[in-house]
C-alpha cells in the first residue's frame, strides 16, 4: 500500500465532500441537529406534571394538602374543578394528567384523629409517567399524614416516636437524578453510529452509478488503498463531529465528563472506524445509492436506538432480546461512554467493552476489504 496512491484518493473523496453541501451538511450540521434535537426532547424525567384538584372540603386542612402538591417540583396545579364532569374533561382534553378529590369531612375526620380518605384519579394512557407520578403523589400525602401524627402527639405532651429504620440516601455518579446526564453519552453513540454509516453507504455506490467506478478500476490502486483513502476523510470529519458533540455536551447540556478525555476520543476513533466500515461495506454490497442509504438507516439506527441501552434497560428485556443486543456494537460504546462520563472510570472496568469494540473495527474494516474486488462483475 503506497502512501502516495492513498493520498490521491483521500484527497478526491476530500475535494466531493467538500463540493457537494448536501453531503457537508450531513456529516456535520445533521449531528449537532440531532444532538439538539433529542437532547432537549428527549427526557425521561417525570415533573411538574399537570394536577386538577377538586377541593370539596374548603377548609384550612384540605388547602394546606393542596399546597404540598402547588409547591412541589412535581406537581403543576393547573385546574380547581367543581364536579366530576369537569375533572372527566381536564384528564381526556390531556389539561391535567392526575387528579385530586378532596371529600367534604376531610377536614373533620383530620381533626378528630379519625381517618380521612383521599381519592386520586391517573390517566394510564402513560403507564411509566403514571406509576412515577402516582408514587410522588403517595409520598406527598404520606408525610402530611405523619405531619399530622406528631402534631397531635405533640398536642397531647407525648414525645415523637423514633422511626425504627433510619434511611441515608445518597447517589452516585449522577446525584441530581437528571435522564439528560444519561441520555446525551448515548446520544452521541447513537448518533455517530448513523451518521458514520450513512456517509460511507454512498461512497462505492455512487462510483457504480456515476460510471466512474471502471475508471478506478483500470487504475493501480489497490483494494486497501481504495478503502482506507475513501474512509479516511469521513474518519476526519467523524472525529470533528465527536468534538463538537462533547464540546455541546459540556456546555450546551451541562452534562459532567468525569473521565479521561484522551480515553473518550481514543475509544470513539475505533467505533467509527467500525461504523464508517460497516458503511463501506453496505455500498459495496448495494452497488446503488438508495438501497445503500436505506440499509445503513435500518441496520444502524433502529438497532442503536432500541438495543443500545441508551434509553431503555436491557436488563429489563426479554432474554432472546437481550442475546440479541450482543450484536449489536453501539451497546459497547454507550456503556464506555457513560463510564467515562458518569463514572470517570477506565479501561481497568470497561476493558471488556473496548477489546469488543477493537474486534467489532477490525471486523468491518476486513469484510469490506474482502466483500470489495477490483473487477466489473
Amino acid at each position: 500500500m503506497k502512501a502516495q496512491r492513498l493520498r490521491a484518493i483521500a484527497r478526491k473523496e476530500f475535494i466531493h465532500v467538500f463540493r457537494d453541501p448536501r453531503s457537508l451538511g450531513m456529516a456535520i450540521a445533521m449531528p449537532m441537529l440531532l444532538l439538539i434535537l433529542f437532547g432537549y426532547a428527549l427526557t425521561l424525567d417525570v415533573d411538574r406534571v399537570p394536577l386538577a384538584v377538586w377541593d370539596q372540603s374548603e377548609t384550612p386542612a384540605s388547602r394546606e394538602l393542596i399546597s404540598r402538591f402547588a409547591g412541589s417540583r412535581y406537581f403543576s396545579l393547573r385546574a380547581e374543578v367543581r364536579d366530576y364532569h369537569q375533572l372527566e374533561r381536564a384528564i381526556d382534553t390531556g389539561h391535567a394528567l392526575m387528579a385530586l378529590v378532596v371529600p367534604r369531612d376531610f377536614a373533620a375526620r383530620v381533626e378528630s384523629g379519625r381517618p380521612a380518605q383521599l381519592q386520586m384519579i391517573v390517566d394510564g394512557s402513560d403507564a411509566n409517567t403514571a406509576t412515577i407520578a402516582a408514587g410522588y403523589a403517595e409520598a406527598i400525602v404520606r408525610t402530611y399524614s405523619q405531619e399530622i401524627q406528631l402534631r397531635e402527639i405533640r398536642r397531647q405532651g407525648g414525645a415523637a416516636p423514633r422511626p425504627p429504620l433510619d434511611l441515608r440516601l445518597r447517589v452516585w455518579f449522577n446525584d441530581e437524578m437528571s435522564s439528560r446526564n444519561y441520555i446525551i453519552p448515548g446520544l452521541i453513540a447513537v448518533i455517530m453510529m448513523v451518521i458514520a454509516a450513512l456517509l460511507t453507504s454512498l461512497t462505492v455506490a455512487r462510483e457504480w452509478e456515476r460510471g466512474t467506478m471502471e475508471q478506478l478500476i483500470s487504475t493501480p490502486v489497490k483494494t486497501p488503498e481504495l478503502i482506507f483513502g475513501k474512509l479516511l476523510p469521513y474518519f476526519v470529519i467523524g472525529m470533528f463531529d465527536v468534538l463538537l458533540a462533547v464540546l455541546m455536551g459540556e456546555f450546551v447540556f451541562s452534562v459532567p465528563l468525569r473521565g479521561s478525555v484522551l480515553l473518550l476520543f481514543l475509544m470513539a476513533a475505533v467505533f467509527l472506524a467500525g461504523a464508517l466500515s460497516l458503511g463501506m461495506m453496505i455500498s459495496i454490497v448495494a452497488k446503488n445509492q438508495l438501497l445503500a442509504n436505506q440499509l445503513a438507516m435500518v441496520l444502524t439506527f433502529v438497532p442503536a436506538f432500541i438495543l443500545s441501552g441508551m434509553v431503555f434497560s436491557i436488563a429489563n428485556m426479554p432474554p432472546a432480546v437481550r442475546a440479541i443486543t450482543y450484536l449489536v456494537p453501539a451497546r459497547y460504546f454507550v456503556s464506555l461512554l457513560k463510564g467515562i462520563y458518569l463514572k470517570g472510570v477506565g479501561l481497568e472496568v470497561l476493558g471488556a467493552e473496548a477489546a469488543l469494540l477493537v474486534v467489532f473495527s477490525a471486523a468491518m474494516v476486513g469484510l469490506a476489504h474482502v466483500l470489495f474486488r477490483k473487477k466489473l462483475v
